[in-house]
This record gives C-alpha cells, structure tokens and sequence, in this order.
C-alpha cells in the first residue's frame, strides 16, 4: 500500500482563541503536520521564505499586512491556501484566485477535515492513480467532481450545477436561486450556501444577494450586473467585492 508523506501546513491567525482552535484541529487529522502559527502576517511570511510548507490556514482580516496581501508576496509556487475569516463579506471567491478552500467562522471540525482532505488531494504525487486520488477526498466533501449542488425542493432532492448558478437572494429563511433552468425557491440560509460552494466561484455582494462571478458582467459604484440583472452592492460588502477584484488585476 503506497504510504504519502505528511502535509505540512502552518496557521496564520491574528485572534488568540480562533488560532487555537485551528492548531487544535491540526492536532487531531492525522495527516496534518503543523509546522509553526503566527499571530502577525509579517512574521509568517518571514518564516515561509526559508521554511516552505504545503498548505497555510490564512486569516484575511489582520493588522499591518491582510491575508490577501501576503498570499501575494508568497514565493511561487508556493503553499496551497485556505483562507479563513469571521466576514462573509470578505470571502475571496474569485474564480481564479489560488485559494484551495474558504473556511467561515466558526469553523466545524467538519468542514475543517474536508478541508485537510481537498489539500490531500489536492497534493498528490502525479504518478498517484485515479483510485487514490478518489479514496483521499472524503464522500462529505461539499462538491463533488461534477461540481453540483443538491437541494431540497418540493420533499424531494434535486441536482444544480453550480456553473448554471447565476446568482442567490435571500427571503428570510429562504433562498432563491436563480439559474439556466429558471427559478428555485430551497429553506437554506446563506451560511450553509456558502460552506457548499466551491472555493473561488462566488462572492457575497449584499445581505440578500450571493453571486456567480463567472456570470458577472460589469461593477459600478453601488451595483453589478449578472446575467443582464443590476444587483445592489451593500456598502459593507464593496470592499470585499473590490478586494477580490483587485487581486488579479480586475479592477483599479
């Protein structure tokens, strides 16, 4: 049986209790190797100059230097990124960004070790078979390879494909989807939403409205249009919005 080697990983978090909890959570997935946590992103990124690590659990929001702008001065390649943040208004879900995963708090030690085990995958030798691959990502991983979504509607499951996705609004205690096939109503809070999709695809633009950045036509100051539809921007969502944006050169 092929034995893989450790994935070293590193924990970057300005809050005290909520580094806590992710070396602890390190502690408890046997094929994580915590190499070192940092409360400041300066020294974290000190430290991965001469101590290369596989994956980084990334706050975005700290002091002096964000996650954003220190997985810009990362070395390349360099380590897979997770990012971690209290602000759903801050997730970094462009479709092109180089985050393995988004992770809100609080973080489940469930959604961590899916995590842990996309960053497996993720790291696999080339040569390593289909089948391994295939046994290194846990069933519970929220998107499967097909990259769909099911949903409660009408007491029954269905299929959604998140490319046919074009944006969410929240009603109360519903969501409504909107998508290629038309309009679907599921009893869904935008959390849970969120822990589902795919990292990289999305962006919360507002308290009522979540987006498919692949379907993202054009941003003004205090709107977008999806898919022909103007969408608001909430006033505390456009920073992260921009953020995104500017990441990758998007938006200047």
């Amino acid at each position: 049986m092929e034995t893989r080697r450790p994935i070293s990983c590193l924990v970057v978090d300005d809050e005290p209790l909520a580094r806590k909890v992710l070396v602890d959570f390190c502690g408890q997935v046997p094929f994580l190797e915590l190499r070192g946590q940092f409360g400041d992103a300066l020294a974290a990124a000190a430290f991965l100059q001469d101590n290369p690590v596989d994956v980084v659990f990334l706050d975005i929001q700290m002091p002096r230097l964000t996650g954003l702008q220190l997985a810009q001065l990362l070395p390349q390649p360099g380590p897979r990124i997770i990012f971690t943040t209290a602000h759903p208004d801050y997730a970094v879900q462009s479709y092109e960004l180089p985050a393995l995963d988004y992770l809100l708090k609080p973080i489940s030690f469930e959604r961590f070790v899916q995590a842990a085990h996309r960053a497996r995958a993720a790291l696999l030798p080339p040569l390593a078979t289909a089948a391994a691959a295939e046994a290194a990502t846990p069933a519970t991983d929220p998107v499967a390879a097909d990259e769909a979504l099911f949903v409660r509607h009408d007491n029954r499951l269905r299929r959604l494909l998140v490319d046919d996705i074009y944006y969410a609004e929240g009603q109360k205690e519903y969501l409504m989807y909107y998508t290629a096939t038309g309009k679907l109503l599921v009893l869904q809070s935008f959390r849970k939403l969120e822990e589902q999709l795919p990292a990289g695809r999305f962006v919360r633009i507002h308290k009522s409205y979540l987006i498919n950045l692949r379907h993202l036509e054009f941003v003004e100051r205090h709107r977008v249009q999806v898919h022909g539809t103007s969408l608001p921007i909430g006033e505390t969502y456009r920073e992260g919005l921009l953020d995104v944006l500017r990441y990758h050169g998007k938006f200047s």
